[in-house]
């Protein structure tokens, strides 16, 4: 009997080019995939949808569904925290597809097959750097197909890559998890949107637009790390203003008071909040990397939370697939 397992690294979302329906293209997500933390799941054959894990064993009977398997049995070696900013759904969600498929002995096509599965409706950067890696800008939507109403269920394609590069190997993520409340998903996480888009202000996009052009893409191209950090810093805090509302402030607490102290770090540059949070980021190298996280214990420490710290190098490739016997 054939097995296969595949790991997938977490990733970063700093934010969207653009909320706004005044504009041509909505969305349009900016992110990075990390080498740590990793899901990793392994598939076998089998006649039926089998895991202990109900999240998995749900994607599973999708992908069984989307492949035409008659099923398979998932175990779910490794897992990423749920609903803080690090993506656990798209990855966890690609690794039981990309799993099952080699497991029956199938090429998976997990672009293709994202939307079935439920995933790459809003942002693409979870299925780009599952698939190679990288820092990522993705097109978005043409916004007179995704306005304010969600799209019907796999009722979409996953937005092309517009920008990917490869992050110098001695830069370094920077990853707070503070113990609190998950971040928004589900039907509360598209309520949230269709509320911030129905108001959002089309010159922040502009504003965005001239930052991503003119000094994020340059920065990751040329591997220079103070400016790419002040210019996702900037796209993070442009961002917040539009979720303000709906997060209760630029970015949602605690992530406000660990961003306000971590941006007194002299090592540490380009500090925000993933996604909807409560994770926190911020980019370092790897000569200053103890330093940058002995500074993110002291700001848990200071505004009194617990919570975890990971160091990270930027992921180079994308998700690992391996055959087993």
């Amino acid at each position: 009997m054939t097995s296969a397992t595949v790991s997938a690294g977490a990733r970063l979302h700093v934010g969207f080019q653009n909320l706004s329906l005044a504009r041509r293209r909505l969305y349009g997500g900016i992110g990075v995939g990390l080498e740590e933390p990793r899901v990793t799941v392994t598939a076998e054959p089998a006649s039926a949808i089998e895991s202990d894990d109900e999240l998995a064993r749900a994607y599973a009977a999708r992908a069984a569904d989307v492949l035409e398997v008659p099923g398979v049995a998932v175990t779910v070696e490794q897992r990423l925290p749920r609903h803080i900013g690090l993506g656990s759904g798209t990855q966890l969600a690609l690794s039981v597809l990309a799993a099952t498929a080699r497991a029956h002995g199938l090429e998976p096509d997990v672009r293709a097959d994202a939307p079935a599965m439920g995933r790459g409706g809003r942002s693409g950067i979870g299925v780009a750097t599952f698939e190679a890696g990288g820092f990522v800008v993705d097109a978005g939507h043409p916004t007179n197909r995704f306005t304010t109403e969600p799209p019907a269920e796999g009722d979409w394609t996953v937005p092309p890559v517009a920008a990917r590069h490869d992050l110098p190997d001695d830069w370094r993520f920077l990853v707070v998890v503070p113990d609190a409340d998950p971040g928004r998903s589900g039907d509360d996480e598209d309520a949230s949107m269709r509320s911030v888009v129905e108001r959002a202000d089309p010159a922040v996009a502009d504003e965005i637009a001239g930052v991503v052009t003119r000094k994020l893409l340059p920065a990751a191209a040329e591997g220079r790390l103070e400016a790419f950090g002040e210019a996702i810093s900037e796209i993070g805090r442009k961002n917040g203003a539009w979720y303000a509302d709906a997060q209760g402030g630029v970015f949602r607490p605690p992530a406000g008071t660990l961003i306000e102290t971590l941006e007194g770090c002299p090592v540490c540059t380009g500090v925000g909040q993933s996604s909807w949070g409560p994770v926190v980021y911020a980019v370092t190298d790897r000569t200053h990397a103890d330093e940058a996280a002995a500074a993110a214990h002291d700001a848990l420490a200071d505004n009194d939370l617990e919570g975890d710290v990971i160091l990270s190098a930027p992921a180079s490739s994308g998700a690992t697939i391996r055959d087993d016997q």
